[in-house]
């Protein structure tokens, strides 16, 4: 097998590349002129060019768009303001972590936290002025927002629960281990925000990333059959668990997940990963960073809607993606395995680990953590966090999990659940506690259509036809975002919704029960009106003709009311 030109992007002149790619290499490692516009006064915003750069520190930066008219009016900016994201393999944290994130969120963000679908915390609201206080004090209980955002590898996930078996702690320690060996290694973020030293081009380096990192942002997960609750296939780079007799023999290695897309534009679509092989748990280092790096130097550093690894796959073909990563690696991966997956859920409530400790799920709607009138939820929380000695764990469902407790402090933990009314939680029918939705307004600018603030308004309503037609207790996976850019998977969900404009959404059907399968559209730009009136049909239907244990995924391709995805290339067909 000849070797192929490495170089193609990296020695092709900058000027015909991204606007973005310029940036990068001129940038002194991402230090920019962050600094600069932390110091300007007079606005409240980054310099443009430096709103790029900030990502790869952790945060983005939006604006109130509730206020954008009454400010336009008034002839002041924008109410700007950042979003800061953790990077928190995993998405464990402990109690001082806990009680440190809820004192951030109170006093420098909009007064909560919220819950990620990648198991991280993230604020909203942070002014441009409270940065540094606000980065500082989280790197104070060892936690840090580097690499949460950008073209890099993100955090990464990993199935829920390390305490659950010995075998979940493997995997989490896998999971750490990945992320600690792909994190950006040049030091713009301890010059910044900790008052590290200067970076020097001539001296620091990136030996993974190079100076321009990657083409688009990367993202690898940990799975552990039979629960898919980080949606493996989704990711850039997904590990699932292979185990015999309660042992650990490896990883299926599955490349090519993704799930953003630009409406109208047939040349971006979701996609599911591909298995390409097998590794070893001692190999898998190694694995990760060959297929970043193979993405670092093929992927397209042109278009960034097209930068993505699912495009280079699709590009370039499966067999020689997986060729590329074997030269480089010096051996060949092994077959994969069979595994078996049977839903993507999260189990509420009490389980009892291999150990004999305790861990309570909780279902947190929307990953929105403070407190309300009737539901003391932010409160509660901090109650549990200030007595707690086990850890707190983030789902990729944005549900959080009270793990390792002790049996002598079960009760103690119970009380304060009960004392809050957080076991009662709000309304947890089988819909809502299977649904999601990304944020979207008012702070996302990319959102075309409200997500978080509408989805539970909806689901009253869907939650009524499923009642009427006798599916009220049977889980259906829903999911909406703002915009089609799909922070919350909805391209994997039974019934999806994506943002076209205020009030109106695609609906999508036909996802996998466990994430296995990708949805199709079935109605385009609706209003509220004509989706309650397609799935009240569906709903009846589906309560009248189906099959014993069919999930309402499956019943839609069945009956003919949308095809199967059976690539993402055809999701547009």
């Amino acid at each position: 097998m000849s070797t192929p030109d490495r170089s193609r992007d990296i020695t092709q002149p900058l000027e015909t590349l991204h606007p973005n790619e310029r940036l990068k290499a001129n940038s002194r490692f991402l230090c920019g002129t962050i600094e600069q516009s932390l110091a300007d006064p007079i606005t409240g915003a980054l310099a443009p060019d430096d709103t790029q750069l900030t990502k790869f520190h952790g945060f983005y930066q939006q604006d109130d768009r509730d206020l954008r008219d009454e400010r336009r009016r008034q002839k002041l900016e924008p109410a700007y303001q950042m979003m800061l994201r953790l990077r928190l393999p995993g998405g464990t944290c402990t109690p001082e972590q806990w009680l440190k994130l809820d004192d951030i969120g109170r006093r420098y963000g909009d007064g909560g936290l919220r819950l990620t679908t990648r198991q991280t915390f993230q604020f909203h609201g942070v002014l441009k002025r409270d940065l540094r206080t606000t980065i500082q004090d989280i790197n104070s209980v060892l936690l840090d927002t580097m690499a949460a955002c950008g073209d890099v590898n993100r955090t990464v996930m990993a199935a829920v629960n390390p305490h659950q078996s010995a075998l979940h702690a493997k995997v989490q320690e896998h999971a750490q281990a990945v992320s600690d060996h792909l994190a950006p290694r040049a030091g713009a973020y301890r010059e910044i925000w900790l008052d590290g030293e200067r970076v020097d081009p001539d001296k620091d380096n990136e030996p993974i990333y190079g100076p321009t990192y990657l083409p688009r942002k990367f993202k690898i997960g940990f799975a552990v059959p039979p629960v898919n609750d980080i949606d493996v296939y989704s990711q850039d780079l997904g590990f699932i668990a292979i185990v015999e007799d309660g042992d650990l023999q490896g990883f299926n290695v599955c490349v090519g997940g993704g799930m953003g897309r630009t409406d109208n534009e047939a040349a971006t679509y979701p996609r599911l990963a591909d298995p390409i092989g097998f590794c070893r748990p001692e190999e898998m280092i190694a694995v990760a960073e060959t297929i970043v790096t193979v993405q670092r130097d093929y992927g397209d550093r042109v278009d960034r809607k097209r930068a993505r690894l699912k495009y280079t796959l699709d590009t370039h073909g499966l067999d020689w993606f997986k060729g590329e990563v074997e030269e480089r690696l010096g051996w060949s991966l092994g077959e994969a395995r069979e595994v078996a997956f049977e839903h993507n859920g999260d189990r509420y409530g009490w389980l009892e680990g291999d150990d004999g400790h305790w861990h309570y799920t909780l279902f947190i709607e929307n990953g929105r953590i403070r407190d309300w009138p009737d539901y003391p939820l932010m409160s509660g929380l901090r109650e549990i966090a200030r007595v707690h000695e086990g850890e707190f764990q983030l789902t990729p469902n944005q549900n959080l999990t009270i793990v390792n407790i002790s049996p002598a402090w079960r009760d103690t933990i119970e009380r304060l659940l009960q004392d809050h009314h957080l076991t009662q939680g709000r309304r947890q029918s089988a819909l809502r506690r299977n649904a999601m939705a990304c944020v979207a307004m008012p702070t996302c600018g990319l959102a075309m259509a409200e997500s978080e603030r509408y989805l539970p308004s909806l689901l009253i309503k869907l939650e009524a036809l499923a009642e009427q037609a006798g599916i009220a207790d049977t889980p259906i996976v829903t999911r909406m975002t703002g915009c089609p850019n799909g922070c919350a998977r909805p391209y994997l969900a039974e019934i999806g919704f994506t943002g076209r404009a205020p009030g109106k959404y695609n609906l999508y059907l036909g996802g996998g029960f466990h994430g296995q399968r990708l949805n199709k559209c079935y109605l385009e730009n609706v209003g509220e009106t004509k989706i309650l009136e397609a799935l009240e049909g569906l709903f009846q239907h589906y309560g009248r003709e189906r099959e014993p244990g069919e999930p309402f995924g499956d019943f839609v391709i069945r009956v003919g009311y949308v095809p199967e995805v059976t690539a993402g290339r055809h999701f547009n067909d």
